[in-house]
């Protein structure tokens, strides 16, 4: 048998040490590499879900008028972390009750044609924003969230302003669990479908939800900067609607197929 050239060894093991590294203790290939680039993806993209921006720019554009960029900032990163926290929370209920379910294809099914159902609206609402059923915060809950923001508009102590503000985002965290639901439900779905351990299934819902918040980081950023009184448009909401109900359509065919 001949040996292998000495250029050879080289070769192969700089092309080992290529095709795979470690992502948060897990060796991962370069055949697997989708499933945190998928992750960074949908949590970006849902980041940018109508509900949350909407009330995330509202409560900016309130608190511009004061003029008090340290306050502002305090206020608005309180609202994003705790409601990067309590999705983080809602995601993992998702992924518990899937690992309960198991593999199942019914299960599949079933998530896909409530993916598709919710996709299908989405786009309903491109073209007729708001008109019959539709997944957003609903016109009876917002009086009680501009009613939240001036109680803590008007709060005397930041103390006083954060709790304000701790149970304003629990209380649109549920209020728009039906407008946010689409995406972490495929999403989990779709990861435990990679029978990974319960570490690196946390892992990626972490990662998932920072990607979530980045884009409310980089909001926040702006309004702060520039203290922008600027809010959701009903154009973008539109556009935004259009992107989340492609995205659920697409998952959902790929969970039936």
């Amino acid at each position: 048998e001949s040996l292998p050239c000495a250029a050879e060894v080289p070769v192969t093991a700089a092309h080992q040490a290529l095709s795979s590294f470690d992502f948060m203790g897990h060796r991962l290939s370069l055949d697997q590499l989708g499933l945190p680039l998928f992750t960074l993806a949908m949590g970006l993209l849902d980041g940018f879900n109508p509900c949350s921006m909407w009330v995330l720019l509202l409560m900016i554009s309130l608190l511009a008028p004061m003029n008090n960029r340290p306050r502002m900032l305090a206020i608005a990163s309180a609202f994003v972390v705790v409601q990067g926290v309590a999705y983080f929370v809602f995601m993992a209920a998702w992924l518990n009750l899937f690992l309960l379910i198991g593999l199942s294809r019914i299960s599949e099914i079933i998530i896909a044609a409530l993916a598709l159902v919710a996709g299908v609206i989405n786009l309903k609402d491109f073209w007729r924003y708001g008109l019959g059923v539709t997944l957003s915060i609903p016109h009876s809950a917002k009086p009680g969230i501009y009613a939240r923001m001036r109680k803590i508009l008007q709060a005397e102590s930041l103390a006083a302003a954060l709790l304000g503000v701790f149970l304003l985002a629990i209380l649109v965290q549920i209020v728009e669990l039906m407008c946010t639901s689409g995406l972490p439900a495929l999403y989990t779905r779709i990861l435990t479908m990679q029978q990974l351990s319960s570490l690196h299934y946390y892992a990626y819902l972490a990662l998932y939800d920072l990607a979530y918040m980045l884009d409310d980081v980089i909001v926040l950023s702006i309004g702060v900067i520039t203290l922008s009184q600027r809010r959701l448009q009903e154009r973008e909401g539109r556009w935004l609607k259009l992107i989340s109900g492609g995205v659920m359509v697409g998952l959902g065919i790929y969970l039936l197929l």
